[in-house]
């Protein structure tokens, strides 16, 4: 049994076979084919697309839709500022600690 080669597309590239799938009906074999990727993979973003229709972003994956991608990266965003936030305020009591003028 020979293993297929890891085929690697681009969000892009999914994004496209999985509209074709789901809005003109291709079969899972004929995006396979298509595509060379595997039938895990070709599921995958089937089921990723619906989910994206549907308004749910992918947590373990990199969105395929172009709202879903915005989605995540100002997701990304928040949780830096937020990091940041914290790392912020610990910085100022420290120095409010250690400053005798402020005390």
């Amino acid at each position: 049994m020979n293993r297929k080669t890891k085929v690697t597309l681009s969000p892009k590239q999914k994004l496209e076979y999985a509209k074709l799938m789901v809005d003109e009906g291709y079969t899972n074999k004929q995006i396979e084919d298509l595509s060379g990727a595997g039938k895990s993979a070709v599921s995958r973003w089937k089921m990723q697309y619906i989910a994206e229709l549907a308004g749910n972003t992918a947590t373990n994956a990199a969105a395929l839709t172009e709202e879903q991608r915005k989605i995540q990266l100002l997701e990304k965003q928040l949780k830096q500022a937020q990091r940041d936030n914290e790392i912020l305020k610990k910085a100022a009591a420290f120095f409010i600690r250690d400053n005798p003028n402020l005390k």
